[in-house]
């Protein structure tokens, strides 16, 4: 009796390895040999198209895949992100989302949006900056207060109703109680700045990367960093909060919007991945994002990499879209939306 126990308990251990082992095979053996797609909202030669084609090739020498970038370009995004949503959860899609616009788009209840990014397959973020408050050269604005001192309405320049421009404009006239008209239409942030530049708009609202290639055009000045964390390129431009005195209210405006832009470039995969496919992507992205040359590479193009790994971004995520019912009322109202 006693030997019949010992060879049952040895068999069990031998097919707990077995399946111990067969579940690790199946993660990281899984994408040997197969084709991954990695999804830009964008076409061809933008910011994300640019990040996307720098990574590929590392993520494909890590899980032994061949990795290709799909440009996907529709609705800022979005539509590649609502098609994500619906694909087949086999580990052999993902996509480099702007988180800041999905978040903000999710918020706002937009109805293109059939997504809900606090259930998608969290993967990491790649890469985050603060935003920056530009004008015109000639502007009389040269810090905060002076915007506020103005007395006349301020002309913003952006693309769409919720693009990081129109919003991040918006809540900064909300917070600091602006005249502002934040006109839409133009066909991208380049065009917006260019807009600014000439004079034909007073302000623009856009990430420092692309604040610092506007300023050494000597047209425009940037005014204010929009975050409580300092930009590289501007290292001695002050924080919104570090200008005035703001009140509680404008605070939390200026400190939720941030929270929502330090979402950042983040990867998402498709909702209810297998266990262990999503682990091993997640590991191959931590140690892509991680490698010293790989940061140094993307360094070179100004491709800057500040990784943040699966749970810390799914917890950002969480932490942005599950907001109240009156706080999503509440930018709504910021947006001007109906």
């Amino acid at each position: 009796m006693t030997i019949i126990k010992i060879v049952a308990g040895a068999f069990a251990g031998i097919l707990f390895a077995a399946s111990g082992a067969a579940a690790q095979t199946s993660g990281t053996e899984f994408f040997k040999g197969k084709t991954l797609k990695i999804i830009v909202g964008y076409g061809p030669g933008g910011g994300y198209d640019t990040y996307a084609r720098m990574l590929a090739p590392h993520f494909a020498r890590k899980l032994g895949a061949t990795v290709v970038v799909e440009n996907q370009p529709g609705a800022g995004g979005l539509n590649a992100l609502n098609k994500l949503v619906v694909a087949q959860a086999d580990g052999l899609s993902m996509m480099l989302v702007n988180g800041t616009a999905a978040a903000m788009s999710q918020l706002a209840g937009m109805k293109s949006v059939r997504y809900d990014l606090g259930k998608m397959s969290s993967l990491g973020t790649v890469a985050k900056s603060p935003w920056i408050w530009m004008v015109n050269k000639d502007s009389p604005i040269k810090t905060p207060q002076d915007a506020v001192n103005l007395g006349r309405e301020i002309k913003w320049a952006a693309s769409g109703p919720i693009d990081g421009l129109s919003d991040g404009a918006w809540f900064t006239c909300e917070a600091l109680g602006l005249k502002c008209n934040v006109v839409i239409g133009y066909k991208g942030s380049n065009d917006a700045g260019r807009a600014v530049m000439q004079g034909e708009m007073d302000a623009i609202y856009v990430s420092d990367t692309s604040a610092f290639n506007y300023s050494k055009t000597g047209n425009v000045r940037a005014i204010a960093v929009i975050n409580r964390k300092p930009s590289r390129f501007f290292p001695g431009l002050k924080p919104v909060f570090d200008s005035m005195k703001l009140s509680k209210d404008a605070e939390w405006l200026f400190d939720f919007h941030s929270t929502v832009e330090d979402l950042g470039r983040i990867l998402v995969a498709p909702p209810n991945m297998p266990a262990d496919r999503l682990a091993a992507l997640q590991k191959a992205v931590a140690e892509v994002l991680t490698d010293k040359d790989v940061i140094a590479q993307g360094e070179k193009t100004r491709r800057y990499i500040e990784f943040v790994d699966a749970a810390q971004t799914q917890k950002n995520i969480k932490t942005v879209v599950d907001v109240t019912s009156q706080e999503k009322a509440r930018i709504r109202r910021v947006l001007r939306l109906p």
